[in-house]
């Protein structure tokens, strides 16, 4: 265990903790990927679950996991216990597949939603904190490199995960599914409780004063939300869009999103490396404008070819933003990673329950207008972050 702060080599750090918590990471995204896409399959043939019932669990869940990292989160900054959170929340998510394999009652998988898979949720912002803490306390400035290369790990276990798992489906069904997404757990368990160490808390954990900070960080998660709405929409409406108003054949929609997916993976590592040289606020502005100049020209498109060629603005800006999100949300609160990276990942279900009703509301515009709607949301996204970035530049006098 590390007793004090120390300055180690950058390839030692990464030998120590950030190649296991990497490994970790990838086997969290893993279970994620191949379970996330077929969950209201699941629901709906195998519990026989009606599209009411889908719905309010496919809502319940995030809601719940959001109220479980956010008070995680806070202990996790009060006590030096970031480890054993990053165990617990990989033995919840276990426990929780492998009931999931075997049950079908749909009130005991909702109950089990909103406890024990919400606390395995605390899996992604805990794994940011606990890099970032350790990196610090090790004399590193390359945090947000790191945890860019962590997020890239996850771009790549969603382009294995979910072919993998429409594979598992076919030759076993869901129980062999959810088997799968028990071991990966498992197997993130193992790797926390043999090589990580507990990162202890600085000697002097200072804290910002809060009045200073507050309106800062939450609009920052408001402009993340409202861009990651953006995505979620471009997503869900890609196949629709691609075949009722392209005419396009469906598949295309997903050999586009796998494109984008392996375009994220080089991305993230040059704009971590970015990082370490330019300001992360400045970084994200470019990705945020990257964002709303993608969603501007597919809303333009016409040929399903030229999506495709457009998946490389769509990678800078996910690299960007997503990739870089959590170290600057880290930046705005020093000495508590823990709550900023709960912070900027409660961004994502925020953005999943805005992005439903203007799904809804493009199949009666045609949808074209999901990705008008992307653009303007990303521009309003791209205008809080501008805005806090002139205030901070040019602040009030007092």
């Amino acid at each position: 265990m590390v007793s004090g702060i120390s300055v180690e080599a950058p390839g030692r750090i990464a030998t120590r903790t950030l190649v296991p918590l990497g490994v970790m990471f990838f086997f969290v995204g893993l279970s994620t990927a191949v379970v996330g896409p077929f969950v209201a399959l699941f629901l709906s043939s195998e519990v026989h679950a009606g599209p009411a019932q889908v719905a309010a669990f496919l809502i319940a869940g995030p809601v719940a996991g959001m109220v479980s990292n956010t008070m995680l989160g806070k202990l996790s900054d009060r006590r030096p216990i970031r480890r054993r959170l990053l165990l617990t929340a990989a033995l919840a998510g276990c426990s929780g597949s492998l009931v999931i394999a075997f049950v079908r009652e749909y009130w005991v998988l909702l109950a089990l939603t909103i406890t024990v898979t919400a606390i395995s949720g605390a899996l992604f912002p805990q794994s940011f904190a606990y890099a970032r803490e350790v990196l610090q306390q090790r004399g590193s400035t390359r945090a947000a490199m790191a945890i860019s290369t962590l997020r890239m790990l996850f771009s790549i276990a969603w382009v294995a995960g979910p072919p993998v798992a429409a594979l598992l489906v076919q030759a076993g069904g869901f129980r062999v599914l959810y088997l799968t997404a028990a071991t990966t757990y498992a197997v993130a368990a193992v790797v926390v409780l043999v090589r990580l160490e507990e990162a202890p808390r600085p000697a002097h954990h200072e804290r910002p004063p809060a009045g200073r900070v507050r309106v800062p960080v939450l609009l920052t998660v408001a402009a993340f939300a409202l861009m990651q709405a953006a995505g979620v929409l471009g997503v869900q409406a890609m196949s629709l869009y691609l075949g009722q108003v392209l005419h396009a054949e469906v598949r295309d929609a997903g050999l586009i999103l796998g494109l984008c997916a392996a375009l994220e993976i080089p991305l993230m590592l040059g704009f971590g490396a970015l990082s370490t040289r330019y300001p992360l606020g400045r970084l994200i502005i470019l990705g945020s404008a990257i964002g709303a100049l993608y969603y501007a020209l597919v809303s333009l498109t016409t040929h399903s070819w030229q999506v495709a060629v457009l998946q490389l603005l769509n990678a800078g800006f996910i690299a960007a933003v997503q990739g870089l999100g959590i170290s600057y949300v880290q930046e705005l609160l020093p000495g508590e990673p823990g709550r900023a990276a709960t912070l900027a990942g409660n961004a994502f279900p925020i953005a999943s329950i805005m992005s439903g009703p203007l799904l809804g509301l493009s199949a009666h515009l045609g949808y074209r207008y999901a990705y008008v709607s992307g653009a303007v949301l990303c521009s309003l996204g791209l205008l809080l972050l501008f805005t806090m970035a002139r205030r901070h530049q040019h602040p009030a006098p007092a």
